[in-house]
């Protein structure tokens, strides 16, 4: 789950070759290959020239039986009073995290993923947290869920902590749904900043076929 301020993470790894969990090159981003491969423990990141595949090891993962957000965060929020909504704007979202910072002028955010996620929302399968400053959007993220499984994709901020308030607001959701897996993809010093762990591929995947096997829902 990548921070719309983020470096652009996909394209240093590429340059760099460094593609320990690069599984597939190439196909199209749609509705139906997007739940296959998050069933798989897949995601797609990056698609110029093509779209790229990972299962990345080891993985990150928010663990929602002890994350707490901070002391800091908390008094932000209060003080902040903000409004947390859920699906109020799954589109908008992305587009927010899709659109480009002085950090990082380009995104792997493009209209092909835009139209395929927003195809799984209406069908119930992606999800998006809001968070508004009166009327504004000044926060967010979005992501997929099976079962018990929520797979975060991207988040962005136009207010500090907005988006830390927005992996907050969803944990708590999930945990009050009987959600068992968030993840957040990609290790980072970004993501272990907001409370992310990193486990095994392995680990993750056995994880993962628990959490999609459960009778719950978003």
């Amino acid at each position: 789950m990548q921070e719309d301020s983020d470096q652009d993470d996909a394209e240093r790894i590429l340059a760099n070759g460094v593609i320990d969990g690069l599984v597939a090159v190439g196909g199209a981003v749609t509705p139906e290959s997007l739940l296959r491969a998050y069933r798989e423990g897949v995601f797609p990141w990056s698609s110029d020239p093509m779209v790229t595949w990972w299962s990345p090891d080891p993985r990150a993962i928010f663990d929602l039986e002890r994350y707490r957000p901070s002391r800091s965060l908390r008094k932000r929020i209060r003080r902040a009073g903000w409004l947390f909504t859920l699906d109020r704007d799954f589109e908008g979202v992305m587009r927010k995290c899709a659109e480009p910072t002085p950090s990082r002028p380009t995104t792997w955010i493009t209209d092909d993923f835009i139209a395929a996620y927003t195809e799984l929302h209406r069908r119930g399968a992606a999800h998006s947290v809001e968070v508004y400053e009166k009327e504004e959007l000044v926060g967010g993220l979005y992501g997929v869920s099976i079962g018990g499984f929520f797979g975060g994709e991207s988040m962005f901020h136009r207010r500090p902590d907005a988006s830390k308030a927005a992996v907050a607001h969803l944990v708590q959701h999930l945990r009050e749904r009987g959600f068992v897996l968030l993840d957040a993809q990609v290790p980072n010093p970004h993501l272990a900043g907001l409370g992310a762990v990193e486990v095994s591929r392995d680990e993750f995947l056995a994880r993962l076929q628990h959490a999609i096997a459960l009778p719950v829902a978003f």
